[in-house]
């Protein structure tokens, strides 16, 4: 990190919710390490401490903001209590998530529901809380974890697929409408990240990547133009060109891996 990067990101302010682990929590420790400030949120305030307690250099750059996502009133309540601690916040990063495989003798309504108020409608609430500040003053980007799952419908993944294709397709919708507020919202869309979620999984997970493999990807890529932060990219390009696929032969290999 050159003294140009760092001088460049002093001042900026990042909120970023699931910042307890994984993703969010190599992230924060990343955008800190290049001088912004910091607030990290999730629903267990020791969690977040740790986060400054295991990262002494940086420690005065990150902030604890106990959240929980599914509350709305709770999301607009700490996010304005960021900005009076912080400042404005510059990027807000939307990137709580839930995960439970499901096969279809599992098949659990109470898990689509749960995986729903988290994935989709705590993102809905971020959002919710950041569009009146920021459209106000004419600045300010937003990102939304959503996941390579949400292309296309994945065996075991219907919960988790469908929440995070429901915040891929609500940033999809609300992108246009943004153009002109000097607001920016982007999606993120990760592959398969070494994290205790996707410990779960008892498949190959082709390309699995670190939690610090995945903030470098998003840290690269944070103030780009573009819609959509993915990754790792080999992976990514194959599901997308299996969304080109017809159904007939895109079920015929979805019903292969329900079978190995």
């Amino acid at each position: 990190m050159s003294d140009a990067t760092t001088a460049a990101a002093a001042g900026r302010v990042a909120m970023i919710t699931g910042a307890s682990a994984g993703i969010g929590r190599a992230l924060a420790v990343k955008l800190a390490r290049d001088g912004w400030r910091v607030a990290v949120c999730a629903r267990r305030e020791p969690a977040l401490q740790a986060i400054a307690d295991d990262n002494p250099d940086v420690a005065e750059r990150i902030h604890p903001f106990p959240l929980d996502v599914t509350d709305p009133a709770e999301s607009e309540a700490v996010f304005m209590a960021v900005e009076d601690d912080l400042g404005e916040i510059d990027t807000l990063i939307l990137n709580a998530g839930d995960y439970d495989p499901m096969t279809l003798d599992e098949f659990d309504p109470a898990l689509f529901r749960r995986l729903a108020e988290v994935n989709y409608l705590g993102a809905v609430n971020g959002i919710g809380a950041a569009l009146g500040p920021m459209r106000q003053r004419g600045r300010g980007q937003i990102l939304v974890t959503a996941s390579l799952s949400a292309y296309r419908g994945l065996p075991q993944a219907a919960p988790y697929g469908a929440s995070k294709a429901a915040v891929l397709n609500m940033a999809e919708s609300l992108r246009p409408a943004l153009v002109g507020t000097g607001v920016s919202l982007r999606v993120i869309n990760p592959g398969f990240v070494k994290t205790r979620l996707t410990e779960k999984n008892r498949f190959h997970m082709p390309q699995l990547i670190t939690p610090e493999a995945a903030a470098d990807y998003i840290h690269r890529e944070i103030d780009d133009a573009g819609f959509e932060i993915f990754f790792p990219k080999r992976f990514a390009w194959t599901l997308k060109l299996l969304r080109l696929l017809p159904y007939r032969w895109y079920f015929a290999l979805t019903r292969r891996m329900v079978q190995s």
